[in-house]
C-alpha cells in the first residue's frame, strides 16, 4: 500500500509511530498525540532540512502502537528509542538539556522523579524525554501505578497517599523492603520496556495471593494489573471509536451504539468526606463538560452501596425534571451489589430502558441485569479497553474530587482552634507527621521534639486531635 493512503488510515489517538527503511530496520521512531497528523505532517512540509529529508527518502514502512495518552507514549518511545536504536534519533540520544528520569536505587526505598542533571551517585537514570510537562504526567502514573513514595524524607507517620492506596508507605511500616524492592525492579523492567514481561508476574503474584486467601495483598496487585494494562499498547489496526461503539453495542446486546456513556463511582476513606462522580463519554472520548461532583449527603458511614443509589438517584433525577439528553449506556464501578442498586433507582424513576452494567474490580467481569454471570472478555479486547478507560476516568476524577476536598477540611482543622498553634506551626506539624491522623496518634514526646511546641502546648494539641 501507498504510504500516504496508509497514513489516511491512521487513528487520531496518541501512540508512537515507527518508521521503517527497505529492510524493516526502524530508522525513526516518534510519539503522537494524534498519530494521524504528525505522520501526515512530515509529507506536507514545502522544504525540507537536509536532515529530514534524507529520513523521509528512507521510509519505506511506518507501523504505529497506541497508547492511551501522550505521556504513556513520551515513555514508550524513549524505551524504543533505547531498544532500537533509529538511526534517525541521534538528537534524542545525544542531547544533554532534555530531562531526564532518576530512580535512587542507591536508597533503602527508592524513589522516582525528574531530573535534568545526571550523577554518578549510584542511581539509576532513564531518557533523555522530550517533554517535561508530559513526563510529569507520567511519573504520576507510574508512582500511583507501582505505589512509590514521592516524599523526599520519611515521615514517622502514614500521609493521605497511603489511605488512597497511592503509596506502600514504607514510613508507616506497612511495606518492607522486599516488598518495595520487588516494586523498583518491575518499574525498572517496565521503562525498559518490558511491559508484558511486568504485567504476567503481577497476574502470577495475584492469582496466588488469591488462592492463599491473602485478599488485601491480592487486590493491590489487582489495581495494579488493571493501571498496567491501560498504559501497555493496545493492539494495532484501525481502532475508532466507532469500532469500539460498534463492538460494545454487540456484546452487551444493545439496540443502537451508545454515543452517550456516563459512569459513575464513590470515594470515601472509612466513610469520611465521601464523594461521587459522574463521568461522560461522547461519541467514545471524556466530554469534561458532562463531568458531575457529588457529595455523599444522605449515607452515614461505610455503605458504598447505598451511596451509589444515591448519587445515580440524584443525577436521573435532576436530568428529568430539566428535561436534558439521558444517556445510551450507563456504567457502574463495582460488581453485582452496586448495579443492582443502581438499576433498582432507574426504574424507580421509570428510566428502566436504559442500558446498565457494571464492572468489577477483581478480574475485570463484567456484569449486565439480565444474566446471572459475567462476562468474560478478553484482555485485548476492544469492548474491555472502552470499559476501562471510561470507568478509570471515573475513579480519577472521584479520587481527585476526594483529594481535593479532604486537602480543604484539613486547612479548618481541629488545629486551628488551639492557641498557640497559627498557620506556620500548623503546616510543620502535618509536613512532619504526614497528616491530622498522624498528629492524632503521635505521642506527646514526639510532639515536643517540634520547634515551639512545649509540654502544654503538646497536650492542647492531643486532647484537641482526639476530641475531633
Amino acid at each position: 500500500m501507498d504510504i500516504k493512503k496508509k497514513i489516511k488510515q491512521f487513528p487520531d489517538s496518541p501512540g508512537v509511530y515507527l518508521m521503517k527503511d527497505e529492510a524493516g530496520g526502524v530508522i525513526y521512531a516518534g510519539k503522537a498525540a494524534s498519530l494521524k497528523k504528525r505522520v501526515a505532517s512530515y509529507f506536507k512540509a514545502r522544504s525540507f532540512s537536509p536532515r529530514l529529508e534524507a529520513l523521509i527518502s528512507n521510509i519505506k514502512d511506518i507501523e504505529y502502537i497506541l497508547t492511551n495518552n501522550e505521556s504513556e507514549a513520551l515513555l514508550l518511545e524513549v524505551a524504543l528509542i533505547k531498544s532500537r536504536q533509529p538511526k534517525y534519533n541521534v538528537a534524542l540520544r545525544d542531547d544533554k538539556n532534555y530531562p531526564l528520569l532518576k530512580l535512587t536505587v542507591n536508597e533503602k526505598f527508592p524513589r522516582l522523579f525528574i531530573t535534568r542533571l545526571k550523577k554518578n551517585d549510584g542511581a539509576m537514570y532513564f531518557g533523555p524525554y522530550t517533554s517535561a510537562k508530559l513526563l510529569r504526567q507520567a511519573v504520576d502514573f507510574l508512582r500511583r501505578a507501582f505505589l512509590f513514595r514521592a516524599c523526599k524524607t520519611l515521615p514517622k507517620t502514614v500521609c493521605l497517599n497511603y489511605y488512597l492506596k497511592q503509596c506502600l508507605a514504607p514510613c508507616g511500616n506497612k511495606a518492607d523492603q522486599k516488598q518495595y524492592r520487588e516494586a523498583v525492579e518491575r518499574v525498572i523492567m517496565f521503562l525498559e520496556g518490558r511491559r508484558p514481561e511486568v504485567l504476567k508476574g503481577l497476574e502470577e503474584k495475584m492469582n496466588a495471593a488469591a488462592r492463599q486467601k491473602r485478599y488485601e495483598e491480592a487486590a493491590r496487585y489487582r489495581d495494579q494489573v488493571r493501571a498496567l494494562t491501560q498504559f501497555i499498547s493496545m493492539p494495532k489496526g484501525r481502532m475508532t471509536a466507532a469500532n469500539q461503539l460498534a463492538a460494545i453495542k454487540d456484546i452487551l446486546d444493545l439496540k443502537k451504539e451508545p454515543r452517550r456513556i456516563e459512569a459513575f463511582d464513590v470515594s470515601n476513606i472509612s466513610g469520611r468526606e465521601a464523594v461521587g462522580s459522574m463521568i461522560t463519554f461522547l461519541d467514545g472520548k471524556p466530554y469534561k463538560n458532562g463531568y458531575r461532583k457529588f457529595r455523599i449527603k444522605e449515607v452515614k458511614g461505610i455503605d458504598d452501596y447505598s451511596m451509589m443509589r444515591e448519587i445515580v438517584r440524584r443525577r436521573y433525577q435532576g436530568l428529568i425534571e430539566e428535561k436534558a439528553e439521558l444517556p445510551e449506556l450507563i456504567i457502574i464501578d463495582g460488581g453485582k451489589g452496586h448495579l443492582s442498586g443502581a438499576k433498582e433507582e432507574l426504574d424507580a424513576l421509570g428510566l428502566d430502558a436504559i442500558p446498565i452494567m457494571s464492572i468489577a474490580k477483581e478480574f475485570e467481569h463484567i456484569f449486565i441485569p439480565a444474566r446471572q454471570e459475567p462476562i468474560k472478555l478478553p484482555a485485548n479486547s476492544l469492548v474491555l479497553y472502552l470499559i476501562q478507560r471510561v470507568r478509570d476516568e471515573a475513579h480519577r476524577f472521584a479520587i481527585g474530587y476526594h483529594k481535593a476536598l479532604r486537602g480543604k477540611l484539613m486547612g479548618v482543622s481541629a488545629l486551628d482552634d488551639i492557641k498557640g498553634i497559627g498557620p506556620r506551626k500548623k503546616i510543620t506539624l502535618i509536613k512532619h507527621f504526614g497528616s491530622i491522623e498522624g498528629i492524632k496518634n503521635a505521642a506527646i514526646q514526639d510532639l515536643v521534639k517540634i520547634k515551639g511546641i512545649n509540654k502544654g502546648l503538646a497536650d492542647e494539641i492531643k486532647r484537641h486531635t482526639l476530641s475531633a
